[in-house]
């Protein structure tokens, strides 16, 4: 057995024979780090004389195969959050959750602990904080059941063992990234650690049936840290999103093997834990004051329609470059929308800071927010208001036409729910409800007074 040492990015995982200050494979900077690996002659002959050393597979006819959708499901004290996994967790799944430090993994985890370890044996496993850490949570959350059990440690190989005795239906690992494997030299948080962990923590877990849930890092742009096979590896992908000292926090399925990806569960932090939120639209809008640069959009999370109030505030620009600021919606769309409503339009905006704000911390991905922003910023702009009886919703074209906007009936249906008397939209929608537009020009024309 020969020892030697290699150089492998933190970022993506290539492997290189010496350091360099750069990954050629994903372009990061500074993210090689050494490491030792262990190579031997024997294996290199045998793959070089073309020989399997494997052995004949086992093998069943599929149609005796039970679908693991027909196993039991966990389930939490947060409906909207079985939803989310497809009814629940499912025995023998391994479930990633991803999200911002201080945002309240720890808290959710904790609360559907104290709800499974009613009925079911759970561990929950802590490698960052102590056991009178937890504790504290433990009894603000109200998790006080005998089935519910605790450890702390770093070791992959302890956890994998633990996972291995199947005494528990539930196990908790937070996080992924501060466990190790005594086989690898490299400090935890690697490339390999987390790679070697996670196969170790997933085979134990459909060895045994138990379900597991892990806690995974995320980096300065929000996405999840470590190497992306991590998440091709596991069954779930969970991203909790949302301001962390206030708002509205979602709890989205960016990965799943038995459920839909456009369900969200949206909840919010109350002294005695994460709520959720039952009526979103109601909760947004109930200090909303109309004002100009003020407009509400009817705009979906996931399969939930929600109302949320969009904020404009246009403001001479004190320097030769305006500047564009967005809170909740992408900066790129922003300048996007605005050179179509200088281009389309009568509106002078190149000496104008244009301040975008989506209001309860809800961030937008929906192409029909376009129409919206576009009437807020007019607003803004002219000084003037849009009435209070308008919702808005619809795509704008380069060329400034209004293109339709999916799931259309949602959002009429939440609007009027909330007693709004008309809505702002596409042309191609046949609704009386609806006020059908179709040029961005003569929309604000006619609505901005």
């Amino acid at each position: 057995m020969k020892n030697r040492s290699q150089f492998v990015c933190q970022q993506c995982g290539a492997v290189y024979a010496k350091w360099m200050g750069q990954c050629t494979n994903c372009n990061a900077w500074n993210s090689l780090v050494e490491q030792v690996s262990e190579s031997s002659s024997g294996g290199k002959s045998a793959i070089s004389k073309g020989q399997a050393s494997g052995k004949k597979l086992d093998f069943v006819k599929l149609k005796t195969i039970v679908p693991s959708d027909s196993k039991a499901r966990l389930l939490t004290e947060f409906p909207d959050l079985n939803i989310v996994l497809g009814g629940g967790i499912l025995m023998g799944s391994v479930s990633l959750l991803a999200g911002q430090p201080g945002i309240g993994k720890s808290t959710l985890l904790m609360q559907i602990c104290a709800e499974i370890s009613k009925n079911h044996d759970v561990l929950y496993i802590s490698g960052e904080e102590s056991a009178g850490q937890v504790k504290l949570r433990a009894e603000r959350l109200g998790a006080n059941s005998e089935r519910l059990n605790f450890a702390a440690s770093t070791s992959g190989n302890d956890i994998a063992k633990t996972i291995e005795s199947g005494e528990f239906d539930l196990v908790i690992v937070d996080s992924i990234q501060t466990l190790m494997m005594d086989e690898i030299s490299s400090a935890p948080g690697t490339v390999s650690q987390v790679t070697n962990c996670g196969n170790l923590i997933i085979r134990a877990a459909k060895a045994t049936d138990t379900a597991v849930v892990i806690v995974g890092h995320v980096t300065k742009d929000g996405t999840l840290a470590g190497p992306k096979v991590l998440e091709h590896l596991v069954d779930v992908v969970l991203n909790f999103e949302g301001d962390r000292y206030g708002g509205f926090k979602t709890v989205r399925a960016v990965k799943n093997r038995f459920g839909s990806t456009n369900e969200v569960a949206i909840f919010e932090m109350i002294e005695s834990g994460l709520r959720e939120v039952q009526n979103p639209s109601a909760a947004l809008l109930a200090e909303r004051t109309n004002t100009d640069g003020s407009v509400i959009l009817a705009t979906l999370e996931g399969n939930r329609p929600i109302l949320v109030e969009i904020q404009a505030l246009a403001t001479p620009s004190n320097f030769g470059y305006p500047k564009r600021t967005a809170s909740g919606f992408d900066l790129n769309r922003l300048n996007l929308l605005i050179a179509v409503l200088e281009r389309r339009t009568k509106l002078k905006l190149s000496d104008k800071d244009i301040f975008i704000n989506v209001v309860g911390g809800i961030k937008l991905s929906d192409s029909a927010a376009d129409l919206a922003i576009c009437m807020a910023i007019a607003s803004a702009v002219a000084g003037r208001k849009l009435g209070e009886e308008y919702v808005v919703f619809g795509e704008v074209g380069l060329g400034g036409e209004i293109r339709s906007a999916f799931r259309a009936d949602q959002r009429i249906a939440e609007a009027k729910k909330l007693g709004f008397s008309h809505a702002i939209g596409p042309s191609t929608i046949h609704d009386k409800f609806v006020i059908p537009v179709k040029d961005l020009r003569e929309t604000l024309i006619r609505y901005v007074k």
